[in-house]
C-alpha cells in the first residue's frame, strides 16, 4: 500500500457512537476526495464502523486511531483495519503494532520520542496535539536535524491552519476533524461532508512550496 502519509493531504479523525452511519459517512469522504479514514477506538461502535467500511466502502483505506494497547491494535486488525494510529507509544504498544503486519503511525511530541523511533526503524509517525505541542513552528525544527522523520500533525487543526502544516517538507498529510461538523453528522448531512471533504483535498492544490 501507498504510504498513509501520501494517500490525500488530510486524513479525517471519525467518532461514530452508531456504526449504520459508517458507510454513508465513508462513501461522502471517498467522493470528496479523502479515500484514508481514520475511526478512533473511542466508541463501542468503533470494530463494527471499521468493519463495514472495510467491507462495503472499497474505494476507502479505513484505519483505526486511538490505538493505546496491544488488544486495540489486535481488534483493530480483526475488525478489517488497513492501518494504526496512536497518540502516543511505548515499546510495548510499538512491538503489538509491528506485530499486526499493517502500517502504523505512532503519536509523538517531543524530539526525544522521535529519535527513540528512528532508532527502532520507525520514519513516519503522528505528531499529537499538534497545536498544543508547539505547531508548525516545533515541525519545522526538526525538519533539518531530523529530515528523515515525516508526520501526520493532529490535534487542533482546522482548514485555515492545515495548508501551514502542508507547506512543510517533514508533513505528509494532517489529521483533522473540520469536514466532520457535529451538526451534519447529527442531520446525516453526507451533502455537506463531501463537500467539505472536496475542500480538504484540495488544500494542497493552494500551497506554493
Amino acid at each position: 500500500m501507498t504510504s498513509v502519509l501520501d494517500l490525500a493531504p488530510v486524513i479525517p479523525v471519525v467518532v461514530l457512537a452508531d456504526a449504520a452511519d459508517a458507510v454513508p459517512l465513508a462513501r461522502a469522504l471517498v467522493s470528496g476526495g479523502l479515500p484514508a479514514i481514520e475511526v478512533t477506538l473511542r466508541t463501542r461502535a468503533a470494530p463494527a464502523a471499521i468493519r463495514a467500511i472495510a467491507d462495503e466502502v472499497p474505494d476507502a483505506v479505513v484505519g483505526a486511531g486511538t490505538v493505546i494497547s496491544p488488544g486495540g491494535a489486535e481488534l483493530a486488525a480483526a475488525a478489517g483495519s488497513r492501518f494504526l494510529v496512536s497518540p502516543g507509544w511505548t515499546d510495548r504498544l510499538l512491538d503489538a503494532m509491528k506485530g499486526s503486519g499493517l502500517p502504523f503511525l505512532p503519536g509523538v511530541s517531543t524530539t526525544s520520542e522521535v529519535v527513540a523511533l528512528l532508532e527502532r526503524g520507525v520514519t513516519e509517525m503522528k505528531f499529537f496535539p499538534a497545536e498544543a505541542a508547539g505547531g508548525t513552528a516545533y515541525l519545522k525544527s526538526l525538519s533539518s536535524p531530523l529530515p528523515q522523520a515525516r508526520f501526520c500533525p493532529t490535534g487542533g487543526i482546522g482548514a485555515l491552519s492545515a495548508p501551514s502544516y502542508l507547506a512543510l517538507p517533514n508533513v505528509g498529510c494532517v489529521g483533522g476533524t473540520w469536514m466532520l461538523p457535529p451538526d451534519a453528522l447529527r442531520a446525516r448531512d453526507w451533502g455537506r461532508v463531501e463537500q467539505l471533504a472536496r475542500e480538504a483535498a484540495s488544500l494542497r492544490d493552494r500551497i506554493a512550496r
